[in-house]
């Protein structure tokens, strides 16, 4: 252990760490610590903007039954590559899925054994994304992935040659045991003619029991490499000349103190939040091991700077050596704020093969409440930065933006606070009901035994 009795520092392990998969690289909406894109790329980027408003990478999506019931649940990333003719050549584009993609209505919950579920989303003009579910004994998969494009948007395909909806599609990419949810942090690419779309950051459930995402979840391979104790992370990447072994598991040291971070702007506090906070770093070392290093912020030794205006806010932490500094952006016209990037920089201990370290992340898209709102999460939460890198934040209240003085606007709870209140009451109301069946079987008995006298 070093540092303050407060980072530890994983001891070696045996056994060699899995490779995960690289995802093909797509922009990112800009950010003020990012180097430029080039210029070309930066116009279709900025285009694309135009049409979509703010192109966020991660989105969350439900489909109801008639009864109001959900059935299907999508929290996802989804960027997209898609090659086309124009007179001079062929070019390519790059976009993600919009934070304003809406449910078509034609995505169903499906009809026992006559129609499949399918998760329709809209956006652009013209665009669709369909996931086809199916069914087995004891699991559910994504049977189909159809995705329609429109190349007459000169928005996103400017220049094109052909005006006309072109539709991909591909076969089952993922796959659950029924009654869990799906998590995918890592980067899953499916490769059709013409078109890229990489999926990361995935929560996905169909099927769902009482209309409830479930609290069980089914990881994917890419995920399941090396694991720690502590939460899950996803070993660094290597190749065949650099051998490297996994970190061992190490016992969870506690969680991180609830500190109080805010930002003030020009009109008063402009950032509010209560947090504990962690960060997790998977390392190489010199030794070509991989080492995992913990650090909890203390709240007394963390300074605080940031700041903000109508539509971003900045929130810098920094401890001892080390900085975290969250960015958060505005949706206009959904009225909420949510967590944009994160961005970490740190020293690593000397065994590392290089100290310096640093990570960021522009497209996290979480944190997410109406203005005006706090967002608030009892459950610990893994902000993935980086296959190497995590922020894990606990006990978190945070609003963006709209603050009246110091103080709290009323509460929006995160899914997972949500389930978890959700079982007690269900197991209490069990209860109640067969307390409330055994006593009207004891009145009736009692009435029934005393039917038999009569009356002298």
């Amino acid at each position: 252990m070093t540092g303050r009795g407060r980072r530890q520092s994983a001891p070696s392990g045996a056994g060699a760490a899995p490779t995960v998969p690289v995802p093909v690289p797509v922009p990112a909406p800009p950010a003020p610590a990012e180097p430029r894109p080039r210029p070309d790329m930066a116009r279709r980027l900025l285009a694309a903007a135009a049409l979509l408003g703010f192109l966020q990478a991660s989105s969350s999506f439900e489909v109801k039954d008639s009864s109001g019931k959900v059935c299907i649940f999508a929290d996802l990333t989804v960027a997209f590559s898609v090659e086309y003719k124009t007179n001079a050549q062929k070019e390519v584009v790059h976009f993600f899925l919009p934070q304003n993609a809406s449910v078509d209505s034609q995505s169903s919950c499906g009809k026992d054994n006559i129609s499949h579920p399918v998760l329709i989303l809209d956006f652009g003009a013209g665009h669709s994304l369909s996931l086809n579910f199916s069914e087995s004994t004891d699991k559910y998969q994504v049977e189909e992935l159809v995705f329609h494009y429109n190349l007459s948007d000169a928005t996103l395909f400017p220049n094109s040659t052909i005006g006309e909806v072109k539709t991909v599609s591909h076969g089952s990419i993922i796959q659950a045991h029924v009654g869990t949810k799906y998590r995918c942090i890592s980067s899953q690419q499916v490769n059709m003619k013409s078109v890229n779309i990489t999926f990361s950051n995935v929560t996905l459930e169909a099927f769902l029991a009482n209309g409830t995402l479930s609290v069980n979840k089914t990881e994917c391979a890419e995920d399941m490499g090396s694991t720690t104790a502590v939460v899950p992370t996803t070993p660094k990447q290597t190749t065949s000349q650099v051998p490297t072994t996994s970190p061992a598991p190490t016992s969870s040291p506690p969680n991180p103190a609830v500190g109080k971070y805010n930002v003030t702007g020009p009109n008063g506090t402009c950032v509010l939040a209560y947090m504990g906070l962690q960060l997790n770093i998977t390392y190489p070392k010199k030794d070509e091991k991989m080492g995992l290093d913990l650090l909890n912020f203390i709240p007394h030794n963390t300074s605080v700077s940031g700041r903000c205006d109508n539509t971003s806010a900045l929130l810098n932490l920094t401890f001892e050596k080390t900085r975290v500094i969250f960015q958060f952006a505005l949706n206009a016209s959904a009225e909420k704020f949510f967590l944009q990037g994160v961005n970490v920089s740190t020293t690593l201990p000397s065994e590392a093969k290089n100290p310096k370290f640093e990570a960021s992340n522009n497209s996290v898209s979480g944190l997410r409440a109406t203005v005006g709102n706090s967002y608030k999460c009892n459950s610990e939460e893994n902000l993935q930065v980086t296959d190497e890198a995590l922020v894990n934040v606990f006990n978190v209240q945070i609003q963006v933006f709209k603050i009246d003085g110091d103080k709290f606007g009323p509460v929006e709870e995160c899914l997972q606070d949500e389930n978890n209140m959700l079982i007690p009451i269900i197991v209490g109301a069990a209860l109640a009901g067969l307390v409330l069946i055994v006593l009207i079987a004891y009145l009736i008995g009692r009435k029934r035994s005393h039917a038999g006298y009569q009356t002298i």
